[in-house]
């Protein structure tokens, strides 16, 4: 077994090194498609199957695709050398104007920096945070899949990139990003300039409502929708950091406006002792499993509620690694379980129960904000800094240690969150345009003490070029019943 630092720096190298694979098809996919359809602009939107879904500004039938997809393995045969150059910020936003990259200008002028990193493939120049290889040559796996009204750049996963993943329609997933779409429009903010744009205007506090209100708005609608199915078993799943305990709460408060009397429990509080923790591959403690749960006993008192009966909870004590005596439970006339965790998706964690009881809700944070029309903000990198803030201030961890798990945490969400994102009967994204100008202020300080000897030094440095990237934005005007308050402090709930 390989040493931990070892291991943590091999995580850490393999993530980085898809973070630029990424980056450098992005750059050759921009080649291709200025080529072929100078006219249009290419938007790299978000991630959807394996792979980024993109758009363009032309009627592409699945010909059209194929020539891009064919152009591009061209690029990459005939292994062109990527160029990389420093301009004085000034010099960077001429160069961009007059090439009519004006997603790129309006970002320039309203980030703080001295000088930009600008890549060259050709002809075509271009910015990207994360930076690419120095030849095309270094991504010959991928693919495009036709997916109107754009496509999907399908490429190798972290773990593995010498191996292409299946594409798997997620019509669920795609619906809930145009939902986003659509909501980032009302607020005329997709993207990172014209967000710190709207801060310098002092917009922040009238922005921070107005995503509030719609996300309150989605959670009326699914707890209405919940009233009218008389469901008993509400199960709410998602990965690490989406917010699921603050989600479950103000669902709870809809609930009982539609005079229902719900019921909470945390699937973390049956987590087992550490000392019955399995491990993972590496020899960790696999808190991803669930076989960290304690599955028979769960169950037992799911059953109990749903005949009457009371029952008495545990509560798990984060910094000892052990469960503690929880409260007592009465079991509501005419109520509901509402149960949240990362396994809630999956029918194995309450086997017991029949699927006629259950709604199944997925909750996941599906940024819709982009640096710029080629950088997307991956929705890993924004629960991440979420869980950065909420775990070193309120549960004990150290950054490094954060970094350092993220790795498996990210294994653990492949194999036993994703895999059921289709069971959901609904979808809550708990992503804030806001909440990276937010969490800047908790996340620079302790990022910055990380020293360069450090393994996780590059991810550190990583993270905060990108919170760099936003103007910062005061917590004071974020209600006290906001997801991002699970994560900052300051909530009206008690976790």
């Amino acid at each position: 077994m390989l040493p931990k630092k070892t291991r943590t720096r091999d995580d850490l190298h393999k993530l980085n090194e898809w973070r630029r694979y990424q980056s450098t098809l992005s750059l050759i996919l921009c080649v291709a498609a200025k080529k072929l359809f100078p006219k249009s602009r290419l938007r790299i939107e978000h991630s959807m199957s394996k792979g980024f879904y993109c758009t363009l500004e032309e009627q592409l039938t699945a010909k059209y695709v194929k020539n891009i997809e064919t152009l591009m393995k061209k690029l990459i045969n005939d292994d062109l050398p990527i160029q990389r150059a420093n301009f004085p910020i000034k010099k960077a936003i001429y160069l961009f104007k007059n090439l009519n990259m004006l997603d790129k200008v309006r970002l320039l002028k309203n980030i703080r920096k001295q000088n930009i990193t600008v890549y060259s493939l050709l002809d075509l120049y271009d910015m990207y945070a994360i930076p690419p290889f120095d030849s095309t040559s270094q991504t010959p796996i991928f693919y495009l899949k036709n997916f109107p009204p754009g496509f999907i750049m399908v490429f190798p996963t972290w773990q593995d990139l010498s191996i292409l993943p299946e594409f798997l329609p997620q019509p669920s997933l795609t619906r809930i990003f145009n939902e986003y779409v659509e909501w980032a429009k009302i607020l005329g903010i997709t993207q990172v300039g014209p967000l710190n744009q709207a801060i310098t205007q002092e917009k922040g506090p009238e922005i921070i409502k107005v995503v509030e209100a719609l996300h309150e708005k989605k959670i009326v609608y699914i707890a209405d929708r919940i009233v009218k199915e008389k469901s008993k078993i509400i199960l709410i799943a998602g990965p690490s950091s989406a917010g699921k305990t603050t989600f479950t709460k103000r669902l709870a408060i809809q609930l009982i406006v539609n005079g229902i009397k719900p019921i909470i429990i945390s699937t973390d509080d049956y987590f087992l002792p550490h000392s019955r923790t399995p491990k993972d591959e590496f020899g960790r403690l696999d808190f991803e499993s669930i076989d960290a749960v304690d599955v028979p006993l769960l169950n037992e008192h799911l059953l109990k509620i749903m005949e009457g009966k009371e029952v008495k909870i545990p509560k798990f004590n984060f910094i000892t690694g052990r469960r503690n005596k929880g409260e007592r439970i009465p079991a509501p006339c005419d109520g509901v379980v509402l149960l949240e965790g990362i396994h809630c998706l999956n029918d194995a964690l309450t086997h017991k129960i029949p699927r006629s009881f259950k709604f199944k809700i997925y909750i996941s944070a599906l940024t819709q904000l982009n640096i710029d029309d080629h950088n997307r903000i991956s929705t890993t990198d924004t629960r991440m800094i979420r869980r950065i803030a909420r775990d070193t201030y309120f549960r004990g961890y150290r950054v490094q240690k954060v970094l350092r798990l993220w790795g498996s945490v990210r294994r653990g969400e492949e194999q036993n969150i994703y895999p059921y994102q289709a069971e959901a009967d609904e979808m809550f994204n708990s992503a804030l345009i806001y909440e990276p100008a937010v969490l800047k202020r908790f996340c620079v300080p302790i990022l910055k003490r990380i020293k360069k000897e450090s393994s996780e030094y590059i991810e550190a440095k990583r993270i905060l070029d990108f919170l760099n990237l936003f103007y910062g934005l005061p917590d004071r005007d974020v209600p006290s019943n906001s997801i991002l308050r699970e994560f900052i402090g300051g909530s009206s709930f008690i976790y």
